[in-house]
């Protein structure tokens, strides 16, 4: 179908899914319009295909109903959502792009094959943070040598020497998010229970 003529197709469907909406939820124009702000005339207008709908009106609209916008106007179902995307080696490791979207932080599986065991500490300009998958993943960063397990992860500067690797017992599969100016991970933490100290 024609994009020009899919839009008009969903633009002309607002007014009878507005109406519809309205009218299963036993609400008058009158109490929709005190609600939203909207004079009865548009409102009506709107439902009947005789005014175009626009965000002005159909946001305050989709809040009166509590529904989101995009059961207002019908979007379309979200299509394939798998991404199909080559994995490469790099430094003998595996490495799978899970995005094709550009961005400050780029997110990678990797598999880090069991005989990567020998450290080689580099630099470069980033920012790291890692999720261990499967397997115990050796890091090695500014002269700290430490060992993580399935649920650990681990964030930092890639100005500062590191490696990661295995331990030697088998390959380890990570989640990496490296951001090449820096941009760094924001986690929210979780709420202190009451109790806990520092309350």
């Amino acid at each position: 179908m024609d994009p020009s003529s899919a839009a008009a197709k969903a633009l002309a469907e607002v007014g009878p899914r507005l109406k519809r909406l309205r009218t299963g939820r036993g609400v008058t124009l009158a109490a929709l319009s005190e609600t939203t702000g909207i004079s009865k005339s548009t409102l009506s207008r709107l439902e009947a295909g005789q005014r175009r709908p626009s965000l002005e009106l159909l946001l305050p609209i989709a809040q009166a109903h509590q529904v989101p916008l995009d059961e207002l106007v019908g979007a379309p179902e979200v299509g394939d959502p798998r991404i199909r995307l080559k994995p490469t080696r790099v430094h003998g490791q595996t490495v799978i792009p899970l995005t094709r979207q550009p961005g400050p932080l780029q997110p990678y599986k990797m598999i880090v094959p069991a005989d990567r065991t020998d450290p080689d500490p580099r630099t470069h300009e980033g920012y790291e943070w890692l999720y261990v998958l499967a397997g115990r993943l050796r890091l090695v960063l500014a002269g700290k040598d430490l060992v993580l397990g399935p649920g650990e992860a681990a964030e930092f500067d890639t100005r500062l020497p590191h490696w990661f690797g295995s331990t030697g017992a088998g390959p380890v599969e990570v989640l990496s998010l490296f951001g090449r100016q820096g941009e760094r991970m924001h986690v929210r933490a979780r709420p202190r229970a009451r109790g806990e100290a520092g309350e």
